[in-house]
C-alpha cells in the first residue's frame, strides 16, 4: 500500500487542479507551451487509462497522442465542471471505446505495456518496487483496478471516477473497499506491512 500512496503522491503534485486549470486557460488560447507541459503533467494518466482498455500499448499510445490533439482543438470550449484531468481522461475513455468498437476485440496486455503503465520514465518507484505494484494489482478485478489507480494514482475524487467510467457511485466506493483488502493481503503475503 506504501508503495502506491508514495507513487500516488508525487505524481498527484504534478497534476495538482490549480497548475492544470492554469496550464488549460492558456491552452485555450492557443499556447502551445501550455499544451507541452500538460502533455507532460498528465500523459501517464491517460495513457494507463488507454491501456487499461485497449490492452495494446501501440493504440494506447495512439490514443493518448489523439487525446491531447482533441484537447488542443477544444480548449476554447473546457468548462471547468471538474478537474481537467478528469475532462482529459474523459477524452481518453471516449477514444478508447471508439477504438475498441472499431476493432471489435479484446487482448491481453504485453508486459512491456504493463511496465510502461506505471511511467517507470519519471517514478519514484524503483523497478523492484514496480514489480511488486504489478503484482498487487494484477489480484484486482480489470475494473477494480482501473477505479484504485484512478482514485489513488490519479487523485480523482470517487465521483469523478464515477462519472468517467459511467457508473453508480456506490459501485465504484464498494469496489474500491474490497480491493483495498485484497491488496493489503498480497502485500502482507510478500511480508511488506
Amino acid at each position: 500500500m506504501m508503495l502506491l500512496m508514495a507513487a500516488a503522491m508525487d505524481y498527484r503534485q504534478s497534476v495538482r487542479p490549480d497548475v492544470l486549470e492554469e496550464l488549460m486557460a492558456r491552452l485555450a488560447h492557443g499556447d502551445r507551451d501550455a499544451l507541452a507541459e500538460l502533455y507532460e503533467r498528465t500523459r501517464t494518466a491517460v495513457y494507463g487509462l488507454a491501456l487499461s482498455y485497449l490492452k495494446s500499448g501501440t493504440d494506447a499510445d495512439d490514443v493518448t497522442q489523439d487525446t491531447f490533439v482533441r484537447a488542443w482543438e477544444h480548449a476554447p470550449s473546457y468548462r471547468p465542471q471538474g478537474t481537467p484531468l478528469a475532462w482529459l481522461l474523459a477524452i481518453a475513455r471516449n477514444l478508447s471505446l471508439m477504438r475498441l468498437r472499431e476493432q471489435g476485440k479484446v487482448t491481453e496486455l504485453a508486459q512491456d505495456d504493463r511496465d510502461a503503465a506505471f511511467g517507470s520514465d519519471r517514478s519514484i518507484l524503483t523497478a523492484e518496487d514496480r514489480v511488486l505494484l504489478r503484482g498487487a494489482l494484477e489480484r484486482l478485478g480489470e475494473q477494480e483496478r482501473r477505479i484504485v489507480l484512478l482514485h489513488a494514482a490519479t487523485g480523482l475524487k470517487f465521483r469523478e471516477v464515477a462519472q468517467l467510467l459511467d457508473l453508480p457511485l456506490s459501485t465504484v466506493l464498494s469496489k474500491y473497499h474490497r480491493a483495498i483488502p485484497k491488496l493489503r493481503a498480497f502485500l502482507s503475503e510478500e511480508g511488506i506491512t
